[in-house]
């Protein structure tokens, strides 16, 4: 059952697949999270490694590395239990399995583990995971605009993501918060951004804390009038994040996004119909939401 599920769940990305697995952060990643299989089945290297099997073929794997490699199995469905976005499933594999390349290199040569440990860490400080580029009606703040956008409109709620370009967990959630914009942006309804990791001071402004141990990022803040209402992830007693899944299921429950939207539009139908009364002449009040759109998504890709 669980081997139809991944077949299933592998042909329904498999568009998504093919649009990423050609960039070059990818294609390293696959290659560094296999290097040891390689290296242990390839015909003319695997005849010069140090083997414990009983049958003394060095181009099979021994029991211990047997078991590494089931143990890493384990350890990545557990943790893709949680996963949403196929980055975060690709994320997860990639990790472990560096992690368990490194073990296994350095138990069958301490030269080769210190070589792929060097180039790891090469990889990590030169290579970044591509960010999402998108569609999106998204308005990204800077530590000038924030508080201006916010109490513009009292009319206006806001859904604003505090984010870190270094955390993996706010670029898996990219994709998901920019489907969200598409999807619900409206004029009394509208998403914004702010990278709480470049504008630390607003960050402790809103009591957002970009420290990795407290697990904050992303945060999710609703703001009606001015005001926060409330955010997602919760912070406890200790300012550390309660644990919560960032689905786009889970948004859209949790800050009632359906029911916003219908009486954001319904704002939008009153000023509409407030308008046909004072110009009777003008055709039609409908034209200020693509306006409003259109509007958004330049100032997403002119502050991008």
């Amino acid at each position: 059952m669980g081997l139809i599920t991944g077949v299933i769940a592998f042909f329904y990305h498999l568009p998504q697949i093919y649009k990423w697995i050609f960039k070059p952060y990818y294609i390293i990643s696959i290659l560094m999270s296999t290097a040891f299989l390689i290296i242990r089945k390839c015909p003319g290297l695997c005849e010069n490694l140090n083997t414990e099997r009983e049958d003394g073929n060095p181009c099979d794997f021994d029991w211990r590395e047997v078991e590494i490699l089931m143990f890493l199995s384990a350890i990545v469905m557990m943790k893709n239990r949680r996963a949403i976005t196929l980055e975060q499933h690709a994320g997860n594999l990639f990790m472990f399995s560096k992690v368990a390349n490194v073990i296994l290199f350095f138990r069958l040569d301490i030269r080769l583990g210190i070589l792929y440990f060097a180039l790891i860490t090469a990889f990590v400080m030169t290579c970044k995971q591509p960010l999402y580029m998108g569609p999106e009606y998204i308005k990204y703040f800077s530590d000038k605009t924030i508080d201006a956008e916010l109490n513009q409109d009292s009319r206006v709620t806001w859904i604003v993501e505090f984010y870190a370009n270094w955390s993996s967990e706010c670029q898996s959630f990219a994709s998901v918060f920019a489907n969200l914009s598409l999807k619900y942006n409206c004029t009394g309804l509208r998403f914004g951004k702010i990278d709480a990791g470049r504008y630390d001071e607003v960050a402790k402004r809103y009591q957002v804390s970009t420290s990795p141990l407290a697990r904050q990022l992303p945060s999710l803040v609703l703001f009606q009038s001015g005001r926060e209402v409330m955010r997602r992830p919760m912070v406890d007693s200790k300012r550390r994040a309660v644990s919560w899944t960032f689905s786009e299921e889970n948004v859209i429950r949790e800050f009632n996004l359906n029911e916003l939207y219908q009486a954001s539009k319904q704002m939008k139908k009153g000023r509409a119909e407030k308008g046909e009364e004072q110009k009777p002449s003008q055709p039609g009040g409908g034209s200020e939401d693509p306006q409003s759109e259109l509007d958004t998504t330049e100032e997403s890709k002119k502050d991008k």
